[in-house]
């Protein structure tokens, strides 16, 4: 080992010193680093052993992060897509789902601010919402000005 080039547990806790990452996103960012196989298994058993790697912690580092300018949709997409278990993504999401309608009125509010004139702005609207994630309802709901059900 050179002083030139970081181990792989050196490359991990550099990319976990900026935020929290899955051991799936670790796995695919370091393995072209792997010398020896399976020496990027150890090193990321090693750190998960120690509490380097703790998936709940990405999944409230999302959702702390990007809850306010996404929808549950588009927040479980993420975080499926980093290699996250789906049972402990859903139960995560279930909170979030709550607070869906308020999150999408304060987005559209500071996003528009003011209710579609014609049919044209009103589908503007409603593709910005949905483009982050936002139910179909929940977008009708708060570009057509209806109050919660």
């Amino acid at each position: 080992m050179s002083f030139e080039q970081p181990s792989l547990k050196g490359r991990a806790l550099r990319l976990l010193s900026g935020r929290e990452h899955s051991r799936a996103e670790l796995t695919q960012k370091l393995q072209r680093f792997e010398e020896e196989p399976g020496s990027l298994a150890q090193a990321l058993d090693e750190l998960q052993a120690k509490g380097f790697i703790n998936e709940q912690r990405v999944i409230e580092s999302v959702l702390h992060r990007r809850a306010a300018k996404l929808g549950a949709a588009r927040i479980k997409h993420e975080l499926l897509g980093k290699g996250l278990a789906p049972e402990a993504v859903s139960a995560a999401l279930a909170g979030l789902l709550v607070s869906e309608h308020e999150r999408a009125r304060t987005l559209w509010q500071k996003k528009f601010g003011v209710a579609p004139a014609d049919a044209q702005t009103a589908a503007k609207q409603m593709r910005f919402l949905a483009a982050r994630g936002f139910e179909a309802d929940t977008i009708r709901k708060v570009v057509g000005g209806r109050a919660d059900d």
